[in-house]
């Protein structure tokens, strides 16, 4: 774990901040400035803790059984049964980075004073994400609405000294031995914490933010990559020049397209086809028309991060502390605003990986390819080149396709009909992740293909950032134009150039002046 820490209370939690928590281990606090509002608000509840008129979560049951009367001396009880009845997640492990996440996104819904938990329980839940502490959490049981209740309650159980965790170093141990051996004690809930320890967006937005930080770096790889094709096609940059793009003002579509003229900026392959010479007119859509399907895709990024940057700043739970003292129930936890854009996304994702892969198969074909090798194979007919590579990327884009069908337009009620319309969130944002995954692969068999293309249009030189990162592939131990080789390998080493950055840094390297955006 680093020994950086964030503190959680001081307002709302920056993006980058739960990036940093999620994925590279920086350690949270609870902000001093949170204790006194966190006091306020517990007192609120504690003066409700033996009345006997109905507040919902603390004197009665849950979901269908809010009216159902819990007597005083069973109101402890009903937060610890609340917790192990909803732990009751199914399916594969979720990862690190969505469980931290998650957990910081609670707490500093905590520490706003709006839950009513203890400042001991609040503490001890940021002692626990601190310590790098990473409770198990299945991949089914969220329907997005009365919040990730099952990977909450999961998360919470842990927090109780019950179930399993992973420890900073991956390992798998009862959730009580972690929290002793790292100076934490178990919680035993009291009135009103069971509840407000599992009625958020948490999960669903934590895979949000993390995965705009992926979309962002991965729309200007794609840029990259688009530049690499039409370059090595023999495409014209004419297109994307600033007054034409101007035409139609998108901003997604000005970034993209400023991003393609500084990448072929100075291309000796494209200036060997410049001028009277060259009949071609126009080139393809999948290279004419980057800047418009990238530049689309940017802007549902920011309409995205804009919903992410609105939830960050948000309050969720039921009932909620006021700020004037009262507890009021409210359908805050309802995940549709986040749900709506994590199928946005996918939707965009599917598409842009869509546009790479017609812009790979073009190289493949000598009808289109403008005079290289069938299927860039060094010995056509003995050698199949990138034949099978392109296979690859469109099962991809097929899945891609399935991956964005809305997962928000689906309801199914639960709990008697008392929670009659959920968001389904949950699902969209599991489903996004596994469509980021496939589409820095199709990026990636670009970038592997068009770097191949480069060599191949030798002697002519390719412009300073392509040739960078033709460079940076091979640096990952791909080598240039030969015989077949085991192919999986080379694609696996692209794929990770892609997901770590290595590909997108190459080419900012090479043209310090032009910001890529």
């Amino acid at each position: 774990m680093s020994a950086e820490q964030i503190a959680v209370g001081t307002g709302p939690v920056d993006a980058d901040d739960v990036v940093r928590v999620a994925r590279h281990g920086v350690g949270v606090r609870l902000a001093e400035d949170a204790v006194t509002e966190i006091a306020r608000s517990r007192e609120v509840v504690e003066s409700l803790a033996s009345d006997e008129r109905a507040h919902y979560g603390v004197s009665t049951g849950f979901g269908a059984l809010a009216t159902t009367h819990v007597p005083a001396e069973m109101r402890a009880q009903l937060q610890r049964s609340l917790i192990r009845s909803h732990a009751a997640g199914s399916g594969p492990e979720v990862e690190r980075d969505v469980i931290r996440a998650l957990m910081l996104l609670r707490l500093s819904t905590l520490a706003t004073g709006r839950t009513g938990v203890r400042v001991q329980t609040a503490r001890a839940y940021a002692a626990m994400l601190d310590a790098g502490l990473t409770p198990v959490v299945r991949e089914y049981g969220s329907l997005g609405c009365s919040g990730d209740l099952a990977p909450l309650a999961h998360v919470a159980l842990a927090l109780m000294g019950e179930g399993e965790v992973r420890d900073a170093d991956g390992r798998l141990r009862p959730a009580v031995e972690a929290l002793r051996a790292n100076g934490v004690e178990p919680v035993e809930l009291a009135e009103k914490e069971g509840l407000a320890l599992v009625n958020g967006t948490d999960g669903m937005l934590g895979m949000l933010v993390i995965a705009l930080a992926d979309l962002r770096r991965l729309l200007t790889t794609a840029d990259v990559a688009a530049a690499m094709s039409v370059e090595a096609l023999m495409g014209t940059d004419a297109v994307f020049a600033a007054d034409l793009q101007a035409l139609r003002p998108h901003p997604g579509q000005a970034d993209s397209a400023a991003n393609l003229r500084a990448l072929l900026a100075g291309s000796g392959v494209m200036a060997s086809h410049r001028g009277p010479a060259c009949t071609r007119v126009q080139d393809a859509y999948s290279l004419r028309c980057a800047p418009q399907v990238h530049g689309a895709a940017r802007d549902t990024v920011a309409h995205a991060d804009a919903v992410a940057g609105r939830e960050l700043a948000s309050a969720i739970d039921n009932p909620v502390v006021t700020v004037d003292g009262r507890v009021e129930s409210n359908g805050n936890f309802h995940g549709a605003p986040v749900g709506y854009v994590l199928d946005f996304l996918a939707i965009a994702v599917a598409d842009v990986a869509s546009m790479s892969e017609r812009r790979t198969d073009r190289f493949l074909d000598v009808a289109r390819n403008h005079g290289l090798p069938p299927f860039l194979a060094d010995d056509p007919g003995v050698d199949s080149g990138h034949m099978i590579a392109q296979y690859t990327a469109a099962g991809i884009v097929s899945e891609l396709k399935r991956l964005a069908v809305p997962a928000s337009v689906d309801s199914i009620p639960s709990s008697a009909m008392q929670e009659d319309h959920v968001s389904m969130g949950w699902a969209a944002a599991r489903k996004l992740r596994r469509a980021i995954d496939g589409l820095t692969r199709v990026l990636a068999i670009e970038v592997l293909t068009a770097a191949r293309a480069l060599d191949l249009r030798a002697p002519l030189e390719p412009a300073p950032a392509t040739a960078a990162v033709r460079d940076a592939v091979r640096a990952t131990g791909v080598a240039g134009p030969g015989p077949d080789r085991h192919l999986a390998p080379e694609i696996d080493a692209v794929v990770e150039a892609v997901r770590t950055g290595a590909v997108l840094a190459a080419a900012r390297e090479a043209i310090p002046a032009h910001a890529l955006s």
